[in-house]
């Protein structure tokens, strides 16, 4: 297994980074840095981790998890939204540690396989600092080919009876969002977020507010679009995205209405390469 070849530590993070916040009796999100890991079952019996956090953060996310499940609870598999450096960072420390099954889209394969790199972070892109730095973000692949599994075409999620996974591209080819539908709940993934990601002073202080994906690593817009109206249309109740808080209820429904009616403004920058190629 190989991190990866940029492989580095961050330096960036949130007053809510350490912090493990409980949204069901089965359903835990921990904030590592600047983004969700999700941990699915109830404490100390069979669990999945839903992605993999930031760079050299393995021991840190081990520790949190053998709190909740227990020292010898390994979970019975990880579930990746999509590959970016931020949600694999710990991905092969965590493996070295759990054995364990992997699952992702087969689209992010290649950049879960070690055959192809992601295009370079847009710092061109209208935004706040954190785009305009966003060039020290690692983004060749991993290689995890040996414990890589294939999600099942039929939107089930081994060992996640009661959830379903969506494909949501756009931020990434092969992004998924999980959801169930028993109490709707949602997992986002970076489709769409509680907290404006480019912005330094909103990311640190994690100022909630409904927002497109990351501008600086997003490069399909139309299909970023058409992913959100799609979550949209499920009226979740509670959504756990990639980054920022957990949010429900009237403002969670408000917040994704007013950014599908309003995406061109909301969501789009005004200018960025991937923004002139989908033109």
């Amino acid at each position: 297994m190989n991190q990866s070849d940029d492989h580095k530590s961050i330096p960036m993070t949130s007053v809510d980074s350490g912090k493990l916040r409980e949204i069901k009796s089965d359903v835990a999100y921990y904030t590592n840095q600047i983004v969700n890991l999700t941990m699915i079952g109830k404490p100390g019996q069979p669990w999945v981790l839903v992605d993999a956090g930031m760079p050299n953060s393995a021991e840190e996310i081990i520790e949190v998890a053998e709190k909740r499940y227990g020292e010898n609870n390994a979970p019975e598999a990880i579930v990746l939204t999509h590959g970016h450096f931020d949600h694999v960072g710990s991905i092969v420390g965590l493996l070295t540690k759990w054995e364990v099954p992997v699952y992702a889209h087969s689209l992010e394969f290649p950049f879960l396989n070690g055959s192809q790199a992601y295009p370079e972070p847009d710092t061109s892109v209208e935004g706040g600092i954190l785009a305009k730095i966003s060039s020290v973000c690692p983004h060749d692949a991993i290689d995890i080919t040996q414990t890589l599994r294939v999600l099942p075409a039929d939107g089930t999620i081994p060992v996640l009876p009661g959830w379903r996974w969506i494909h949501v591209p756009g931020h990434s080819p092969g992004q998924i969002a999980l959801f169930r539908e028993s109490d709707r709940l949602l997992i986002s993934a970076d489709a769409f977020i509680t907290v404006k990601q480019d912005s330094l002073y909103k990311v640190l202080l994690q100022k909630e507010e409904i927002c497109g994906p990351p501008v600086y690593l997003t490069t399909d817009w139309p299909a970023a679009y058409e992913s959100v109206k799609a979550l949209a249309a499920l009226d979740p109740e509670i959504v756990i995205p990639g980054h920022g808080t957990a949010m429900e209820g009237s403002k969670l429904h408000k917040g994704l209405t007013k950014l599908v009616a309003d995406w061109d403004e909301e969501a789009v920058p005004d200018y960025g390469k991937w923004v002139y190629d989908n033109k």
